[in-house]
């Protein structure tokens, strides 16, 4: 009995791990804790560029095509290198800080992933406020 138990349980974890191999996609693979930016709430004129940290957690090199914003306040600057598997990057974000008012804009990224997984959205938030009373920038 203690015989066949130790022989259906080595079983079982072979067919786990069998399972979960085959489950591992190749190819290249965008990952990040975040989809957004967040400038938070700065005025008018404050430093322009934050990042947007990505990892490839894939098997093959990862590769941004594109990275455009939804206008012409919103500017990406991708890596122009492929990211190798296992390797990190970001997208430097710059937002017009001269316009005062709330931030919702958004940079759509197209990668070398498979199609239907290769288009990805970070989103630009925040709050630009004018500067206060008697200042001038």
């Amino acid at each position: 009995m203690k015989y066949a138990f130790v022989f259906l349980f080595s079983a079982a974890s072979f067919m786990a791990g069998s399972l979960l191999q085959a489950q591992k996609v190749s190819g290249p693979k965008l990952t990040y804790k975040e989809d957004f930016v967040d400038y938070g709430e700065i005025e008018k004129g404050a430093p322009r560029e934050r990042v947007w940290k990505f990892k490839n957690e894939g098997t093959e090199p990862l590769i941004i095509q594109n990275a455009v914003g939804s206008c012409g306040c919103t500017v990406p600057d991708p890596p122009k290198q492929p990211i190798p598997p296992g390797g990190e990057g970001v997208i430097r974000i710059n937002y017009d800080t001269e316009r005062v008012g709330p931030i919702a804009k958004t940079v759509t990224v197209t990668t070398n992933e498979p199609e239907g997984s290769n288009t990805h959205v970070i989103k630009v938030k925040g709050n630009v406020s004018a500067p206060k009373t008697g200042e001038q920038k």
